[in-house]
């Protein structure tokens, strides 16, 4: 009799996976349009993506050059983790460190709270044209490189024909040498974090919002419900699936930092480096003064694990708090 049930059980579960099996297929045949469009963006993938990623062997090793790559990667010394000792017993670790992950934080809370409050107030505005020209004019700076936004700043900031500081003579006080003042630039490098990148977030936030059902409006203007209501029982309920997730991959880069911002910005000034050196700009600097790729590499890996499990965690918080908006 247990021998029957057995073979009842496995017959079953094979009846199952060949349904499961038919059912795959015949989605794949249902979407194979789309299916054929992702090619282009998997091939790319695995060339740039997954196929360098064999290249993390590198922060393992003394790197030397003997010939070609493949050559220099096989001939070069195994040292372990003394890369990643090296990056961490440096006297400028927990400052680095400190600096890296206290500017994500803040770059967290601001690229979400304010993208989506501007493009709350967009969707609100009753002239189309006008709110298409604000969405430009925000968006605008997302395209400029650091380098062009650095020179921009410095007509401002610059210590001798600085537009500020001539306002500041004008009235009668002194002029401040910018690029030498620490306390100024936290400040500084939040405002221009934002100011460049406000407008990708709040286009990303304000096509969500169009794709949201008309009738949960018109219900609640039925039912007498103001503008504020209408956002705070409407907008921002159905906006989360797509905070979470932007909440989520912004976790994942807490110890990256955008290098062009913290190295092109403050034009690379030793005086500043208390408040604007973060890990990938001391890794270039070690780069370029050591030449140590091995350590560089450690750095890159480093910043990639932690990343992964920062993600992991917060997936998982999220998805005991509401299974159905977690990333995966």
């Amino acid at each position: 009799m247990i021998y029957f049930r057995h073979v009842e059980k496995r017959l079953q579960k094979e009846g199952e996976y060949k349904m499961e099996k038919k059912s795959r297929f015949k989605r794949f045949r249902e979407n194979k349009e789309l299916m054929l469009l992702t090619i282009p963006g998997a091939v790319w993938f695995l060339i740039f993506a997954y196929l360098p990623m064999f290249g993390v062997i590198i922060a393992f090793k003394d790197w030397r050059i003997h010939g070609g790559f493949l050559e220099s990667l096989i001939k070069s010394e195994w040292v372990g983790f003394d890369n990643f000792a090296f990056l961490f017993q440096s006297s400028d670790a927990w400052l680095i460190t400190r600096n890296t992950v206290l500017y994500n934080l803040v770059f967290i809370v601001l690229g979400i709270v304010l993208p989506v409050t501007l493009a709350i107030l967009l969707k609100e505005l009753l002239n189309k044209r006008l709110s298409k020209f604000y969405q430009s004019a925000m968006f605008l700076p997302y395209f400029l490189s650091w380098v062009v936004v650095s020179y921009c700043l410095f007509a401002f900031l610059s210590p001798s024909k600085g537009l500020l500081n001539g306002i500041l003579t004008s009235f009668g006080m002194d002029s401040v040498s910018w690029y030498t003042e620490p306390k100024y630039w936290p400040f500084i490098i939040i405002f221009m974090s934002q100011w460049k990148g406000i407008g990708y977030g709040t286009v990303v936030y304000l096509a969500s919002i169009c794709g949201i059902d008309k009738s949960y409006y018109e219900a609640a203007m039925i039912d007498g419900a103001n503008k504020w209501q209408q956002v705070k029982y409407i907008t921002i309920p159905l906006l989360k699936p797509i905070l979470i997730i932007m909440f989520i991959t912004a976790i994942g880069g807490m110890f990256r930092a955008d290098f062009g911002l913290f190295y092109q910005l403050p034009k690379n000034s030793g005086a500043l480096y208390p408040v604007t050196n973060v890990i990938d700009t001391y890794v270039y600097r070690g780069l370029m003064n050591l030449g140590n790729i091995g350590m560089s590499s450690a750095a890159g890996l480093y910043q990639s694990f932690v990343g992964l499990v920062l993600i992991l965690v917060t997936n998982g918080i999220v998805r005991k708090v509401d299974k159905e908006n977690a990333f995966f």
